[in-house]
């Protein structure tokens, strides 16, 4: 990755024992002269293990998994930890603090600036040192996200397709360890909208197995969502002996398999108006089934438009705006795969 990151740490991220602090990044503005911006990150090591990056708030209006890692931050003395985990639960502080997507510092979206710039702005700084520093310190990775302000999300683990073996099993068995009600299979180098400045990216690339997930959205907080990523992430610490193993209790919750790969399990809005949803998150869809109508607030004696998905599936994504325009996301759907 070349050049040290400018981004420094409070605390160190290779001694035993537990750490708590804030990742500095350099911030010399008008009323802040030799200024900083402080962003919580928090480490806990013992002995030999794994490494195991937990992360969230990379979008800054996701709430489910910042909270889960507080409440995991707290507890960090009582963990009987075998190997390393590093816990960053807003990684976009600047937008996390102003609840918004983008930085309101430089209105970027974290998560398509990866593997970001030394000398960028603040949230290419950011995703500059995600990428240089942490992620090569990391063995396994989950970045935690929701639907943010425009989308809420049916809670759902998100995992990558690999045609490599060895990646592929690996996977499997996070998976199972997560143990979620639902795992949706995607194509991690690249978002949903194609590109592939992202975090899933860079993790591959530093050979970091890896697994993300929508928890929620609506810019509210999701119970389940947030109790889903509390039950995996213990599993997966415990499927990697990075935790006592705890006695079976009851059968694993049975996990569904899906994709949302297919460009026809998406619908988009054709025109600006208000929708009005004809679904709602957790519907089974058929192909061809409404997703809902769009109505012109200037003309509303018309008849509104009709958005019908052209596949069909699990309902796991609606969007939170009544108020659209062309090209904003109404949902999707996830269609259930055989693996």
């Amino acid at each position: 990755m070349g050049q040290k990151s400018l981004i420094s740490a409070s605390i160190p991220l290779d001694r035993d024992g537990v750490a708590r602090g804030h990742l500095r990044i350099p911030h010399s503005v008008h009323d802040s002269a030799y200024g900083h911006i402080p962003v919580p990150i928090a480490v806990a090591k013992r002995g030999e293990g794994p490494t195991l990056l937990l992360t969230a708030g990379v979008h800054g209006d996701e709430y489910e998994g910042p909270l889960f890692l507080y409440s995991l931050m707290r507890q960090l003395e009582r963990l009987d930890l075998a190997g390393r985990v590093i816990i960053v639960p807003s990684v976009n502080q600047p937008a996390y603090l102003a609840a918004t997507r983008t930085s309101p510092i430089d209105q970027i979206n974290l998560n398509r600036s990866f593997p970001g710039s030394r000398d960028g702005t603040v949230t290419q700084m950011i995703a500059h040192y995600v990428s240089s520093e942490l992620l090569p310190l990391a063995d396994y990775a989950i970045d935690m996200h929701a639907g943010g302000s425009s989308l809420q999300y049916l809670p759902t683990l998100f995992a990558p397709t690999w045609e490599d073996g060895e990646k592929k099993a690996a996977v499997a068995g996070l998976i199972a360890a997560f143990s979620p009600p639902r795992v949706a299979y995607f194509d991690s180098l690249k978002a949903l909208d194609g590109q592939d400045r992202v975090f899933g990216n860079v993790a591959d690339q530093n050979g970091c197995h890896f697994l993300t997930g929508e928890f929620g959205g609506g810019s509210t907080v999701n119970l389940a969502g947030k109790a889903m990523l509390e039950a995996g992430v213990t599993g997966v610490l415990r499927h990697l002996s990075m935790l006592p193993q705890a006695a079976p209790s009851t059968a694993p919750f049975p996990t569904r398999h899906l994709t949302i790969s297919d460009a026809d399990l998406f619908a988009f809005a054709p025109a600006a108006g208000i929708f009005e949803p004809a679904f709602a998150l957790g519907d089974e869809l058929s192909a061809g089934a409404l997703a809902g109508f769009i109505h012109d607030p200037t003309t509303p004696w018309n008849p509104p438009v009709e958005v019908r998905f052209k596949g069909g599936g699990l309902a796991i994504c609606i969007r939170t705006f009544a108020s659209v325009k062309p090209g904003d996301c109404l949902g999707h759907l996830a269609r259930d795969i055989a693996l």
